[in-house]
């Protein structure tokens, strides 16, 4: 495969060279967030700034680790995916935020996906759309184990991924919105827990590549909570989940 890149050491899109990320890598989606994620790290540093992939690499219980900001949506999620992997990383966790979607999964809740609904593009280009999206066992298990350490309010479940924001918040008004509206509906009567838009494209690529991918997601609002009437605040702040995603790393390490 061609190296588009200048510099022929390292990988195209995320400008990082082999060596220079660890084997466990944190996948936030705004390039903004790799700095906040890092300070929880030991001895952190910036490796490289490059589109929306931003990179830092510290340790954690004296092991190598990195953070890896992937933008929105599964292309560039796989691309950072893809290029980590050559870089040497093996487990990842996507830690990002979700709209809820049963009306017991409330603001400021964690969601740790166990599936994903394949109703995205970028997958389907990897594997056929009867193959299912499905997150590692070992990283769902430290998550939750990490949840439940720090306390939080956690659902385990299915997640739907889309390339569309506008296409869940304003489905009516789309050309296919008897489409939307219809697949929303089959998505809440099969018990979906929250949508957001990352973790299928990731769950595909990871069983390709044969590397170990979870994801888990700040619930920042429920529209079907809105819908019916409920409490449904807008919740930003995504320090828990990120914290979450730290001690779960550190759970894999130990468990090594």
């Amino acid at each position: 495969m061609i190296n588009y890149s200048e510099d022929q050491d390292r990988q195209y899109h995320i400008q990082v060279a082999p060596g220079e990320v660890g084997e466990y890598v944190i996948l936030p989606g705004d390039p903004k967030r790799c700095e906040k994620i890092a300070k929880y790290f030991d001895d952190a540093h910036l490796v490289a700034d490059s589109r929306e992939f931003v990179t830092y690499t510290g340790t954690l219980n004296g092991v190598k680790v990195s953070v890896t900001s992937t933008g929105i949506g599964g292309p560039s999620a796989s691309i950072a995916l893809e290029e980590l992997v050559r870089c040497g990383a093996k487990k990842f966790i996507r830690v990002g935020t979700c709209g809820g979607m049963q009306k017991e999964v409330k603001s400021g809740d964690i969601v740790v996906a166990t599936g994903a609904i394949r109703m995205e593009g970028t997958s389907k280009e990897y594997a056929p759309i009867e193959f299912p999206a499905v997150a590692d066992l070992e990283i769902v298990n430290a998550i939750v184990k990490s949840a439940k350490k720090l306390g939080a309010e956690y659902h385990t479940g299915v997640v739907q991924c889309k390339d569309a924001f506008y296409g869940q918040h304003h489905p009516e008004i789309m050309p296919v919105s008897y489409e939307l509206e219809n697949k929303w509906e089959a998505w809440l009567r099969m018990g979906c827990l929250a949508s957001e838009m990352e973790s299928a494209a990731l769950f595909i690529a990871a069983s390709f590549m044969r590397v170990q991918v979870g994801s888990l997601f700040l619930v920042m609002a429920n529209q079907e909570r809105a819908k019916a009437g409920l409490e449904n605040p807008v919740v930003h702040d995504t320090d828990l989940a990120i914290r979450i995603a730290v001690e779960a790393i550190r759970e894999l390490i130990a468990n090594e």
